[in-house]
């Protein structure tokens, strides 16, 4: 038995407004592929290896803990850049001979972490 052999990750999170949040999540990533629309009110888009799938439900509870987690070859330099589109962002922990990573939230209050791994 190998296991299982995983070749793409889909994680979904909760949004109010399918639109703005498309834009949102958009301008964080430096997303300029098309959007896929598989069912009315869930927008899919592609993330490295990851498909993310933004699902509207205005009358939910969005705020999904530990929604989505990227790893980045620089997670300071990425803290810097996010920093710079006015975002709300926690300090980066650095983590020696580990990790480094900072949390922040979307407008639905999902929460996002950015990681490097560090010697």
């Amino acid at each position: 038995m190998g296991g299982m052999k995983v070749t793409r990750v889909t994680v979904g999170l909760p949004v109010r407004d399918l639109r703005r949040a498309e834009d949102w999540y958009r301008k964080v990533f430096e997303l300029t592929g098309a959007a896929v629309e598989p069912v009315p009110g869930l927008v899919e888009l592609t993330l490295g290896s990851i498909d993310l799938q933004l699902v509207e439900d205005p009358a939910g509870q969005p705020g999904a803990q530990n929604g989505l987690r990227v790893g980045v070859a620089d997670a300071a330099a990425e803290h810097e850049r996010l920093s710079t589109l006015g975002l709300d962002l926690d300090p980066v922990e650095h983590v020696p001979g580990a990790v480094d990573y900072f949390d922040f939230t979307d407008p639905d209050g999902n929460t996002l972490g950015v990681y490097s791994l560090n010697s």
